[in-house]
């Protein structure tokens, strides 16, 4: 799969369902998944006009659409779009959106051409996983913050993964208590990708490294993501349907997810250096 990228595609999204509907659910406060089975997409109310962030695949628009309306809001009343990164598992229906909704898109700058091109000339995909491009109309940095009606979500630049991708903090008061929500990404890599010896793009080692550290100083109460699997959706929701919002607060999943994909990336350079592997126990 690390030289075949139509493959890995096709594997991916059958067997991770990335193209599959699912029933949409309230995490937090103002805070819904719309997605599809295997891929993160999350709507944020407000009394201002709503938030879409990712996307998913091409064929998710209708999808997220169904999802909003069966949770009773509109999708004409999405004024903003966000996302974490450029690939097409998660921005591949902005377009689809955009035309439908007329809402604004806002992107960290590394990932400003990418989605304006459809993600041509990626550093590993090149045109296999290219799809309708979309206008950008904020083009964000580091640390650049998105405040509407009651929600406030501050964009940090993650890159590795993509050059440009980007985690969300939300910061939310719901029912007296405050939550930290964040949407952590940039830290993981695709087979096929070169993080040390030839990398894949100048600096890529050193935009993991400090990715890896900026995440790893966030503090959230509940974390959510691109791919579901990463932060247990089914088992959540399901719990949550006794526990309420409880189910949803994991600082220590957190804490392991980072760590894990610190050390995946550690042991991936080793082993494009030749280092020796440690001996086993």
């Amino acid at each position: 799969m690390a030289n075949d990228n139509s493959l890995f595609l096709a594997l991916a999204k059958k067997a991770l369902k990335w193209e599959e509907p699912v029933e949409p659910v309230r995490i937090v406060g103002p805070i819904y998944f719309v997605g599809t089975k295997g891929l993160g997409v999350f709507l944020f109310t407000t009394s201002e006009g709503n938030i879409l962030m990712n996307t998913g695949m091409s064929s998710s628009g209708p999808m997220i659409v169904d999802s909003i309306r069966k949770l009773g809001f509109k999708p004409e009343d999405i004024k903003l779009m966000i996302n974490g990164h450029a690939h097409i598992d998660h921005a591949g229906a902005f377009a689809f959106m955009k035309k439908l909704t007329g809402a604004q898109l806002a992107v960290m700058k590394d990932d400003v051409a990418a989605m304006e091109s459809g993600d041509k000339d990626d550093f590993k995909y090149a045109n296999d996983f290219a799809y309708e491009g979309v206008k950008v109309d904020r083009v964000l940095r580091d640390g650049d913050q998105i405040r509407m009606g009651d929600v406030l979500l501050t964009a940090y630049h993650t890159p590795g993964h993509t050059r440009g991708a980007t985690t969300w903090i939300a910061n939310l008061v719901v029912d007296g208590k405050a939550y930290v929500v964040a949407f952590p990404d940039g830290a993981g890599f695709n087979p096929g990708y070169r993080v040390a010896k030839d990398p894949s793009y100048p600096g890529i080692e050193d935009d993991y490294r400090n990715t890896h550290h900026a995440l790893e100083m966030i503090k959230p109460d509940i974390w959510l993501a691109q791919h579901n699997e990463y932060y247990d959706l089914e088992g959540k929701r399901k719990r949550a349907e006794t526990e309420g919002v409880n189910a949803w607060i994991d600082p220590e999943g957190y804490r392991r997810f980072i760590a894990d994909k610190k050390r995946a990336f550690e042991d991936e350079v080793d082993e494009e250096l030749g280092a020796p592997k440690a001996a086993s126990k």
